[in-house]
């Protein structure tokens, strides 16, 4: 069966693979936060018939409580969240760790490591940040937000890489990947197609300083990929876009 992925915008992306639907990190409203979205609004029925949602880790441009209470499907989040989001009235939250599974219709779902910061600012709670892979008849990395990490060679061969190249200000902080880094990780894990995202989505009302053109990050990513891991295909979407694997 053909694997459909439509990128949302920022870390939010529709998985469809054999009949069943995930959305990663749903942020579905304009604003989170300080930050706004600099792209067309999310359509309104893109979260519709969702049978999961895969939660990565609980910043805020990542978990946003109003955008997770608009879906009724079970949230898969790392260790340590489902007390805060349930908190935030989102009832059905289910608690993963790295290296473990889960079944969901007929696909499994694997949470993987992400090296990233594990604390919700200011005063949040700390989960521990995951990745999801999504197998069924193909299989799909998502990476959350998360820099280079010794295991990501237990990923390789997956069909689809979704990989951060950037964020949402002029420069990144730790445990992120950037667009010369996401190279190195597409080469080691060698999908079939890498997608871009988490770029060009969100920015602060008033941008302080020149920043970078919000193209720039997934065209250098795909340039340095194009080196570094040539027998992977580079696609780059705009948000709302959709692609057939």
């Amino acid at each position: 069966m053909p694997l459909e992925i439509e990128w949302l915008g920022h870390a939010s992306v529709l998985i469809e693979l054999d009949g069943v639907r995930v959305i990663t990190d749903p942020l579905l409203r304009r604003r989170t936060g300080p930050l706004v979205r600099v792209v067309p609004p999310v359509r309104p029925d893109a979260a519709r018939d969702v049978d999961a949602v895969l939660l990565s880790h609980l910043h805020a441009d990542h978990a946003d409580p109003a955008s997770l209470r608009r879906i009724t499907a079970p949230v898969v989040a790392p260790r340590g969240a489902a007390g805060w989001l349930r908190r935030h009235r989102v009832r059905d939250a289910r608690e993963l760790s790295a290296g473990e599974a889960l079944p969901l219709g007929a696909l499994e779902v694997l949470g993987v490591r992400a090296r990233h910061e594990d604390h919700r600012y200011p005063l949040g709670p700390t989960a521990e940040p995951l990745g999801f892979v999504v197998r069924g008849s193909k299989s799909v990395y998502f990476a959350g937000d998360t820099d280079l990490f010794d295991e990501m060679a237990e990923l390789r061969g997956v069909d689809v890489a979704l990989l951060p190249v950037w964020g949402w200000g002029t420069k990144l902080g730790p445990g992120h990947l950037d667009p010369a880094r996401a190279a190195q990780a597409a080469a080691i894990i060698s999908p079939r197609v890498a997608i871009p995202i988490h770029w060009g989505t969100l920015a602060m009302p008033r941008p302080v300083g020149p920043g970078r053109a919000s193209e720039t990050p997934p065209q250098r990513f795909a340039e340095l990929a194009a080196r570094e891991a040539p027998q992977v295909e580079v696609r780059v979407l705009r948000p709302g876009e959709r692609t057939t694997v």
